[in-house]
């Protein structure tokens, strides 16, 4: 049976999917346009959740979150919402390739964070949070894209459970 935390993995990946089809429909005007919010724009949520991921991955795959950090830098926001999906693309695959690779996700790691010090957790644990920390911010977009008129689609894990993926 697959394991809890790679089946939210998926519906992460899943419901990114489902928000970038629909942020592709509304094009790049409203993907950069200046919005009164906890972001700036839908493009620097998204690049912020591009540069967690990566930076997620990273400490996943045996990189201390230092080095992690500086690694993960680079601004994302100035892409196109079609750059953006290839990029998420090809993280979705280097997640799938790691994880695939009979790596043990209650396996325990020592994270060490700038802000909170050290703290053992499992690669499990670190899916969940990448997996919740999409679910906070594709909700930000949602609100965003109402906010300026525009209707978002639904990225519940009910529906996740119920589509065709």
């Amino acid at each position: 049976m697959t394991h809890h935390a790679m089946k939210m993995y998926d519906y992460h990946v899943w419901a990114n999917k489902e928000l970038f089809h629909r942020l592709s429909e509304l094009g790049n005007d409203v993907y950069h346009q200046t919005v009164q919010s906890v972001f700036p724009s839908i493009s620097k949520v998204v690049s912020h959740m591009s540069i967690v991921d990566q930076l997620w991955f990273h400490i996943i795959s045996g990189i201390n979150m230092t080095e992690a950090l500086e690694i993960e830098k680079v601004e994302s926001d100035t892409k196109s919402i079609e750059e953006i999906i290839k990029m998420f693309n090809e993280s979705t695959n280097q997640y799938r390739e790691y994880l695939n690779n009979q790596v043990d996700l209650d396996k325990i790691l020592i994270l060490d964070t700038p802000w909170a010090g050290r703290r053992e957790t499992s690669i499990s644990e670190m899916l969940m949070h990448i997996s919740t920390h999409g679910v906070y911010h594709r909700g930000n977009i949602t609100a965003m894209l109402r906010q300026n008129g525009y209707s978002s689609v639904t990225t519940d894990l009910t529906s996740y459970w119920y589509s065709d993926q």
